[in-house]
């Protein structure tokens, strides 16, 4: 029998629970009997991590006993991409080690791990430590590493999808690459409910790279939309010229020939989710991020449920929302909040508080979105779009991890091009599709401070790091010579920087190996680890009255540095689920008192977690728009409005693009309707301005959402393009990527900006050293004196192209605007318009908003909107 695996007590455990052990759940010890890196998908609810852990809790259950009395070592290394699922996990892995009585000890270490813990868990290891990226590049350079590992056996990684395609997967497959050769018995197992393509996965835990046989065109996304992109059954397959449907890949190692096994939990175990949009009883917004007007709708679904996770998508719209639901809640409902910049002893208590079930509902970012095993949410409420099927399929995997009943999430849209953005998730989901991106080329900035961190762990000769290296999956083509320049970096900072000592981070002895320079490196690469480079941050502490000035107390978290010095003495601001008044900043804190709730405070802003628009959700939002007899399926408001927009002007087909000039309040607009994310329409309104200028139509500035953007300025655009038929398919050539990028790149502050991250992630600068910590602005003016330096002297520095690699594929997402710009390559269709038209007026009501604070906010946007609307409808000054 299958369960024979399994020796007795386990058996018995899985009896008296009334479980039977599934078909993935046995598989996995299989695989790890045959020494075989595994990747396993399986729904949520279907026992994955449990699966994850069997072969380790089995193994080591069986083990016999030691004689000796030295430590046993480290038998599993789990890796998490949070820290709260670490935390989780190690609840949960406790309560069968505590019933079956295995003398297995399982602890977590994380960013929140103190330092004696810490140096316990080096002297006596667990034989599971749980713990996150950032850890294991600590532990990896640690001098005691080799013997720390010697006898690692497996590692897991949980949610690999989501930490694979970032510099924090970099990092992380670097470390990986590592262990590997600290301990060559080492075999991988990866956990994911999500994912597009398994292969890239497979490949990522074995450390080669797949490639696709694709024309350099297509370098830049393998994921982009088919030429025809009505064909919807091709949403999931890469271009024909890249890839025919089921055509095998090749690998990069003719010597790595095969990728890890892949078990695939059958999906008829899992109902589907139950997914549905709010058809709000309010009048829907035309733009905007609150979902305000659904605060009311959002209350009443969170009394008919135990327990409610209500996603938002950035900490500034959690904290927001949550003032909103206690400013309403007459029921006196236990309503949490939970985000990264809360203190961390505040984020555990709604943890325990959630687990225990002393909570109805819990605001919250994506600190809660990945892997954590609630067991009683049975409802998910996510307010605004999820930017994409994968991720809004795996927040629905919150609610109800039990196979037989489906999870149930509501979604509400905070403005109307949001609700066609939550029909094509849902029907995105519904089909099964995912669109998380995976593979991607690794960063030189993460290797230059992956180099030190090798040098900090003991010294190494050039040609077996660069073979490590090349074992990790991001870095599997990497060439030698570049290799050979971010080993110079590392060493001297490069050539133009090579004259100052302090860029001099290691060096090489007369036996040609590296190492740190000093010991004084060696803490500032500790103190610096990882890839996640956020503004300086202020402690917000309650004050104390003394003899003296006002005196720090309890920490409640933290806000960004510019955000406080934005404020005065007196003014308010919402955090941590408290209106709170401004103190004054005193050393790296924020002094706060409580304020009266009645007063209309600030809400803070964070520069991180705003999501792209999905080039897969963004096919499909088209499609609806060019298919009224998908409209049945939307509010009835956003179908009227769909219909008046027909009527008055064009609707976008599924594969053009839509341009639409007309005069406004002495203004010229043109507005486009690409509907390829905020990144993309950004760089995109740069260009076409800089196009403008020359073209003498007087341009004066530009605006843009994750749907539209519109450039207005004095010149007549009708006009121009009625003597010029070509001028407007003009504006939007392809060649705007090329000279117009570089010279709007070498003129903008987003060059330097990108470069400082870099600067930061590299070592070049660091953040934090022995003592003391450098403000954002210390930073600011460090970095950018050294990219004036390098772009001056040394054009080719690596930091230099990590930081154009960054401003690419992030913040101008490149790649997709010149995929966008070759789709609608003589599918331009304009129309010259008299007056606004109904589609255009969310994205002009983006102009100015950023002005507007406090309760004024809504009402000025909902009066313009009426203004804009009437324009549109030839009403104005009839009402």
């Amino acid at each position: 029998m299958a369960t024979d695996l399994l020796p007795p007590r386990f058996r018995a455990w899985f009896a008296a629970k009334g479980w039977q052990p599934r078909a993935h759940q046995l598989a996995l010890i299989t695989k790890h009997a045959g020494r075989r890196s595994t990747l396993l998908i399986a729904p949520t609810g279907a026992g994955k991590t449990l699966a994850g852990f069997l072969p380790t809790l089995v193994e080591l259950a069986e083990r016999p006993k030691r004689n000796d009395v030295r430590p046993a070592g480290i038998h599993t290394l789990y890796v998490s991409p949070l820290k709260a699922l670490a935390v989780d996990i190690e609840r949960n892995l406790q309560k069968p080690i505590a019933e079956m009585g295995l003398p297995i000890r399982v602890e977590t270490r994380t960013g929140d791990t103190p330092a004696s813990k810490r140096d316990r868990q080096r002297r006596q290891p667990p034989d599971i430590l749980l713990t996150t990226p950032e850890q294991v590049a600590l532990m990896v350079s640690s001098k005691d590493a080799e013997s720390y590992f010697d006898s690692l056996e497996r590692v897991i990684f949980d949610e690999l999808h989501s930490i694979a395609p970032s510099k924090r997967g970099d990092l992380l497959a670097l470390d990986f690459a590592r262990l590997r050769k600290l301990s060559p018995k080492l075999v991988a197992t990866g956990l994911s409910a999500t994912v597009r393509d398994p292969e890239e996965l497979q490949a990522w835990l074995v450390g080669q790279r797949v490639l696709h046989q694709r024309p350099a065109s297509f370098e830049a996304s393998l994921r982009c939309a088919p030429q025809d992109e009505e064909d919807s059954a091709s949403y999931n397959t890469p271009h024909p010229e890249v890839r025919a449907k089921g055509e095998p890949r090749r690998t990069h190692s003719a010597d790595a020939r095969h990728l890890a096994d892949l078990v695939l939990a059958e999906k008829s175990i899992a109902a589907p989710p139950i997914l549905q949009i709010l058809d709000t009883a309010e009048r829907l917004p035309w733009s905007g991020h609150t979902s305000k007007h659904a605060v009311g709708e959002i209350y009443a679904l969170i009394k008919q449920h135990t327990l409610s996770l209500v996603f938002v998508n950035t900490r500034m719209q959690a904290e927001l929302l949550f003032q909103l639901l206690w400013g309403i809640n007459d029921d006196s409902l236990r309503i949490a909040l939970h985000h990264g910049s809360l203190d961390v002893g505040q984020r555990r208590k709604v943890e325990a508080a959630m687990a225990a079930g002393g909570l109805d509902a819990i605001v919250c970012t994506a600190t809660l979105d990945l892997g954590i095993d609630w067991g009683a949410v049975d409802l998910v409420i996510n307010v605004g779009a999820p930017k994409g099927a994968s991720r809004l399929l795996q927040r629905v995997g919150r609610a109800n991890h039990r196979l037989d009943e489906p999870s149930k999430a509501v979604l509400v849209p905070s403005n109307r091009f949001e609700v066609l953005e939550c029909r094509a998730a849902v029907d995105a989901a519904a089909a099964g599709e995912q669109d998380a991106e995976v593979m991607r080329k690794g960063s030189l900035d993460v290797l230059a401070q992956h180099v030190l961190g090798m040098a900090c762990t003991a010294p190494f000769q050039a040609d077996d790091l660069y073979a490590e290296i090349t074992s990790a999956a991001p870095y599997a083509e990497i060439d030698r010579a570049t290799f050979d320049a971010v080993l110079g970096f590392v060493a001297t900072g490069g050539y133009a920087l090579k004259s100052y000592e302090r860029f001099a981070k290691i060096r090489r002895d007369a036996q040609g190996f590296w190492r740190a320079a000093n010991p004084r490196i060696i803490q500032q690469y500790r103190m610096n680890v990882g890839t996640i480079v956020e503004a300086t941050m202020l402690k917000v502490r309650f004050g104390r009255k003394g003899r003296g000035p006002m005196m720090g107390g309890r920490v409640i978290g933290e806000v960004e540095e510019y955000f406080a010095e934005t404020m005065v003495h007196g003014d308010t601001f919402v955090f941590g689920g408290e209106v709170l008044r401004f103190e004054g900043i005193f050393e790296d804190s924020v002094l706060v008192s409580r304020a009266a709730p009645k007063t209309d405070p600030k809400v803070p802003s964070y520069a991180g977690g705003k999501f792209p628009l999905s080039t897969h959700l963004a096919v499909r939002v088209r499609g609806i728009l060019a298919d009224p007899s998908r409209w049945t399926a939307l509010p009835p408001q956003v179908a009227d409005w769909l219909r008046l927009q027909r009527d008055k002007s064009l609707l976008p087909g599924a594969s053009d693009l839509l341009v639409e000039t007309f005069p406004r309040a002495g203004r010229f607009h043109l507005v486009a309707y690409p509907f390829e994310g905020r990144l993309a329409h950004q760089t995109l309104g740069m260009l076409l301005t800089r196009r403008l200028e020359r073209a003498r139509m007087k341009p004066q500035g530009f605006v843009c959402n994750d749907y539209a953007l519109s450039v207005w300025g004095l010149g007549d655009l009708s006009a121009r393009a009625a003597q010029e038929p070509g001028f407007i398919d003009q504006l939007f050539d392809q060649d705007m990527l090329g000279d117009d990028l570089e010279e709007w790149l070498a003129e903008s502050g987003l060059m330097k900006r990108t470069f400082r991250y870099c600067a930061v992630i590299a070592g070049l600068i660091e953040r934090k050293f022995p003592g003391q910590e450098k403000r954002s602005r210390q930073v600011t003016m460090s970095t950018d004196l050294v990219y004036d330096v390098l772009r001056a002297h040394e054009p080719g520095h690596i930091l230099l192209q990590a930081a154009r690699a960054d401003a690419a594929t992030g913040l101008l997402d490149i790649g997709r605007l010149g995929i966008m710009l070759s789709r609608i390559r003589g599918r331009i269709v304009h129309k010259a318009l008299g007056r606004v038209s109904p589609l255009a007026v969310p994205v002009l009501l983006e102009i100015g908003r950023e002005a507007v604070h406090g309760e004024a906010a809504d009402a000025l946007l909902e009066e313009a909107a009426r203004e804009m609307m009437a324009d549109a409808m030839g009403t104005e000054g009839k009402r």
